[in-house]
């Protein structure tokens, strides 16, 4: 039985991975920034995961200590003897949490302890391990050959969806899938056997494919979803001009996936319609605003958008329906979002021009530039964007 820490006990934190550590018979507690959750957690020492279809595999977790960003001396102990530390906090936090955790990580290296200790980042962000590696490093100066042979630092992706119950705040409602794909070349030593962990040796290939197949899909509906006045991801994936849209979306992405890693069409045509499928479940209750939010972020060069788009052209793949995302994504609006608040200050001041060389990065005669222009033409003449 392993030892394992679990950074964040969000959605994905408790309502995901506890669960797998708590069905492999795993001993495990929690770290979280949250005060009142990590209260709420701790006082009524319980909390349900929902598995969405399938009752039979719900789970109590019972008697899971959650300690605070505060408890130094507790996570120093908990971090000495453990054997997996699993992140679930957001990529823009992982810098913040590398203080939390270099004291931690150097007193392990001056106690001299032997074993290896692997970080597994469980975020939806781009090269998250680098970023924890580099920052918890920061604290470990005169122990580098040691902090490089005995911490491992790699990647898992998310392909479950963890959403609020509205009756128990501290419970979670979950999608029915149970895998967690690893990065095996990043791992250090052996990990403790433990239910849904999937070692895989090609990961980038298979965290891009993620990333430019789920979240671009998610970002499609979202974002058109949302100019057309849905609320729920369900509800938006099954209207049939988003649909098309979306299928439009799915050929661009996996051609050009495709095209980089020689991917069978026929295994990729397959993962896009378990996107799809998972889209338009309609008793997975996703929120278009949960999805759409932060969209300076979403289009950036390499994310979920415009990464597939530039991607397409670079295999001679002319990226229309991408473009339309894209589009709706710039005339994306939400009063209670600063990043929307933003997007909205620069396309008013600056257009879709000046949105995509500002968020985008790209060249001002870049022909993606062109294309989203006609996309946002389009969508004005549909009338999706008034």
């Amino acid at each position: 039985m392993g030892k394992h820490i679990i950074i964040g006990a969000g959605k994905i934190g408790r309502g995901f991975i506890a669960q797998l550590l708590e069905n492999s018979g795993e001993e495990f507690c929690f770290i979280e920034n949250y005060e009142k959750l990590a209260q709420g957690l701790n006082q009524v020492g319980r909390y349900h995961i929902h598995v969405l279809g399938n009752e039979q595999r719900d789970s109590e977790i019972i008697g899971r200590k959650v300690y605070t960003y505060q408890d130094t001396e507790e996570i120093k102990e908990k971090v000495l003897d453990a054997d997996c530390i699993f992140t679930s906090v957001g990529g823009k936090n992982l810098e913040g949490l590398c203080e939390v955790l270099g004291c931690a990580v150097r007193n392990r290296l001056e106690q001299g302890v032997a074993k290896p200790l692997n970080f597994i980042t469980c975020e939806n962000w781009k090269r998250p391990a680098e970023i924890l590696r580099a920052g918890i490093g920061k604290y470990c100066g005169g122990y580098e050959e040691e902090y490089n042979k005995k911490f491992g630092f790699t990647e898992a992706v998310i392909l479950r969806s963890g959403i609020e119950n509205k009756e128990d705040w501290l419970a979670v409602n979950v999608q029915d899938y149970w895998e967690l794909p690893v990065n095996a070349g990043k791992v250090v030593g052996k990990l403790p056997d433990m239910e849904g962990i999937v070692l895989m040796e090609d990961f980038d290939g298979f965290l891009e494919r993620k990333f430019y197949t789920y979240n671009a899909a998610n970002g499609t509906v979202a974002y058109i979803g949302t100019l057309m006045g849905y609320q729920k991801i369900a509800e938006g994936a099954h209207d049939p001009f988003i649909l098309k849209i979306l299928r439009g979306v799915y050929d661009e992405t996996s051609k050009a996936l495709c095209a980089k890693y020689n991917f069978p069409l026929e295994k990729q045509l397959e993962f896009t319609e378990s996107s799809l499928q998972k889209m338009q479940n309609r008793i997975i209750e996703d929120t278009l605003e949960r999805n759409a939010r932060d969209p300076m972020r979403k289009l950036g060069v390499e994310d979920r958008l415009l990464g597939p788009a530039l991607m397409a052209y670079r295999y001679g793949i002319i990226p229309e329906n991408l473009a339309v995302s894209i589009a709706a994504a710039i005339h994306y609006e939400n009063e209670q979002d600063e990043s929307a608040c933003e997007l909205k200050k620069l396309r008013e001041k600056e257009g879709v021009e000046g949105v995509l060389q500002k968020a985008g990065k790209l060249e001002k005669r870049h022909p993606l530039i062109k294309l989203v222009k006609e996309k946002e033409e389009f969508l004005i003449r549909e009338r999706i964007i008034i």
